[in-house]
């Protein structure tokens, strides 16, 4: 398994040993495990350097040709960092977690989130979907987008497109496809904000923990868990946990077209979520209310909506 250490290890005061932060290799991951460095070492008062950053090519860096689904799923992205962390060749993995499956490892724990960034979608290609010419081609390769697209406008055509963010703009420079949507988080966080044209959520929902970073350490690790608790942002963490709760009850995997967005609103949760058939014609939408901390309301919620959503969609749950 080929690492590579983007920095040395030192010693920011006696008490403290080195610490090491694993991701993938793509600009985007390893911007935001720039961002994760900077918060441990201005949290805890180390030294600029202190934290070193590991990158790890996952199978989802080295399979571009096939939609995820086809090949393994959200695994492909997580896999190598699981073991890298497991082995101790790293204290913690960093992971956008729209990206993380529902159900992780019992030996690992999510012991932080970053704050949250912007949680919408971007149009690359046209100001609106509405914009865009009849039978125009939108890339993407989530299952998500393409369902709410095609529900938005029937006579668009979505194809599959793999790569980091370069190659997705790329692509639709070279006139592969008209348009393709990219989260507005990553976007920002590699310094293209002016890319693209923000969707509204009432027009698309975004996928469940979108925009949003976790740091995930071993169970057992108390050490770590206890420096990176110095920089979880609480509202982050309560609304990632129902959306992903959410997503767990449903079984949902990267063949599903599932939306979710928790709000936090003092001490409760405001919860949206949709579920689409494939070609986006059938559609189910919720919302909830609940304390914060509940992982048993989304599931619930879930659990209902799956019950009287129509075989279109719910055959996309199933095992």
């Amino acid at each position: 398994m080929p690492f590579a250490s983007s920095g040395r290890f030192a010693l920011a005061r006696p008490a403290m040993s080195s610490f090491t932060l694993g991701t993938r290799g793509s600009p985007l991951a390893l911007a935001q495990a720039r961002m994760t460095a900077t918060a441990l070492e201005e949290a805890h008062g180390w030294a600029r350097g202190t934290v070193s950053i590991v990158t790890v090519r996952t199978s989802g860096d080295r399979i571009q040709d096939r939609p995820l689904a086809e090949v393994g799923g959200k695994a492909l992205w997580t896999k190598e960092l699981d073991l890298a962390l497991l082995a101790g060749e790293t204290d913690c993995s960093v992971h956008s977690m729209k990206d993380v499956e529902s159900d992780r490892p019992a030996a690992l724990r999510i012991a932080a989130m970053l704050p949250r960034a912007d949680v919408r979608d971007r149009l690359i290609g046209a100001g609106t979907l509405a914009d865009l010419p009849r039978g125009a081609i939108v890339g993407t390769s989530s299952p998500r987008r393409a369902a709410q697209v095609r529900r938005i406008r029937p006579d668009l055509h979505t194809v599959s497109i793999r790569g980091n963010v370069a190659t997705r703009l790329a692509k639709r420079d070279a006139g592969e496809v008209d348009a393709t949507l990219l989260a507005a988080a990553g976007l920002d966080r590699l310094g293209r904000g002016e890319v693209g044209s923000p969707i509204e959520l009432d027009v698309m929902l975004p996928a469940p923990a979108q925009g949003a970073v976790g740091i995930e350490c071993r169970a057992d690790d108390l050490r770590a868990a206890a420096l990176l608790g110095a920089i979880d942002h609480p509202d982050t963490s309560a609304a990632v946990a129902a959306e992903r709760a959410f997503t767990l009850a449903l079984g949902g995997t990267c063949h599903s077209p599932i939306a979710a967005l928790a709000l936090v609103d003092g001490e409760n949760i405001d919860f949206r979520c949709e579920m689409f058939s494939e070609d986006g014609t059938d559609h189910l939408a919720d919302t909830a209310r609940f304390a914060v901390g509940d992982l048993v309301a989304p599931a619930v919620l879930a659990s209902a909506m799956l019950a009287r959503a129509p075989r279109s969609i719910r055959r996309l749950f199933e095992p």
